[in-house]
C-alpha cells in the first residue's frame, strides 16, 4: 500500500509573502514586466499606481488566480506553484474588485461559504466553524445583518461582507483589490479603520488601490507601480515624494503629515 507524501509545512519565520520579478504576458503582450514586494505579519502594504500600471494583474498573479510567466512567488516560504486550492486558501484570502451579488443569499450564508475551505466533502459546519463565521461577521461590523439578502445591501455593507467572507477562511493574509472604489467618504473611512484593526490583530493586509491619499493615510509601506513594473518601495513619506508623484501621475502634489494625520495637497489648477 502506498501513501501520498505529506505536503511541506509553511515556514513560520518566513515573510507571509515574498514576490520577486514577476511577469505576466497575455496574448503575447507584456502586461506585467517585473514586479516585486514583501509582506510581513502585522503590516499593511498598499500597491499604488495610475490606471493601467498593472496593479490588479500583479495581485491576481501572486494570489494564484493568473499564472505568472516568470518570477518567484513564495507564501510563508513555499513556492506558489506548490500551493493549490485549499492549501493556498490556508494562507491567503482574496477580496475581488467587483464581487458578484446574487439575490436570495443572506449575509450569514455568504460568510459560511468562506468557511467551506475548512470542510471535507459533505461535511457540515462544526461548532468551531459556526463560531468562526460569527466572529468574522463581528470583525467586519456586520452584526445584525446576518439575515439580510445580499441584494439589499449598500456598497459599503457589501464590501464589509466580502471582507467577512475572506476572514472566515482563517488565512493570515487578506488581499483586497480596490475595496473602497465607488464608496463614499464615510464607508471608505469605516473600511480603512477595519483593515488597520486586522493589522493590529497580527494579520498581513495587501491593499491594491489607486487613491494615493488613502494609501498614505493607512499603509505602513507603499509599493509604486508604473508601466507594469514596481519602481519604488518604502514608507509613504519615503516614496510618495513630489518628484515621484510628478513623474508617475503627471501632477504637482505634496504629501503633508501633521500630528499623525496625512494629507495629499494637489495643485488642481492655477488661479489668477
Amino acid at each position: 500500500m502506498s501513501f501520498g507524501r505529506k505536503p511541506p509545512d509553511f515556514d513560520p519565520d518566513a515573510p507571509l509573502l515574498k514576490v520577486r520579478d514577476v511577469g505576466v504576458e497575455i496574448a503575447g503582450e507584456v502586461i506585467l514586466e517585473s514586479a516585486s514586494l514583501e509582506l510581513e505579519r502585522g503590516e499593511l502594504v498598499a500597491v499604488v499606481g495610475p490606471n493601467g500600471a498593472g496593479k490588479s494583474t500583479f495581485a491576481r498573479a501572486f494570489c494564484g488566480l493568473r499564472r505568472p510567466d516568470r518570477g518567484v512567488v513564495r507564501w510563508k516560504g513555499l513556492p506558489l506553484s506548490s500551493l493549490k486550492g485549499r492549501r493556498l486558501a490556508e494562507v491567503r484570502a482574496y477580496v475581488p474588485q467587483r464581487a458578484q451579488v446574487p439575490s436570495g443569499v443572506t449575509v450569514e450564508s455568504a460568510v459560511r461559504i468562506g468557511r467551506s475551505t475548512h470542510l471535507k466533502p459533505l461535511q457540515g459546519l462544526t461548532a468551531a466553524d459556526r463560531e468562526a463565521v460569527a466572529e468574522s461577521i463581528a470583525r467586519a461590523r456586520m452584526e445584525g445583518f446576518e439575515d439580510r439578502d445580499l441584494s439589499t445591501l449598500s456598497g459599503g455593507e457589501m464590501q464589509r461582507v466580502q471582507i467577512a467572507i475572506a476572514l472566515a477562511q482563517g488565512a493570515p493574509v487578506l488581499v483586497a483589490d480596490e475595496p473602497t472604489a465607488q464608496l463614499d467618504l464615510g464607508a471608505t473611512a469605516a473600511i480603512s479603520k477595519m483593515l488597520r484593526e486586522l493589522v493590529s490583530d497580527g494579520m498581513g493586509v495587501l491593499l491594491i488601490v489607486h487613491d494615493l491619499a488613502l494609501a498614505a493615510a493607512i499603509a505602513d509601506r507603499v509599493v509604486v507601480m508604473s508601466h507594469g513594473a514596481t519602481i519604488a518601495t518604502g514608507t509613504p513619506e519615503e516614496v510618495l515624494t513630489s518628484q515621484l508623484i510628478s513623474e508617475v501621475w503627471g501632477v504637482e502634489a505634496e504629501l503633508v503629515k501633521r500630528e499623525g494625520r496625512s494629507a495629499l495637497h494637489v495643485e488642481w489648477l492655477e488661479r489668477h
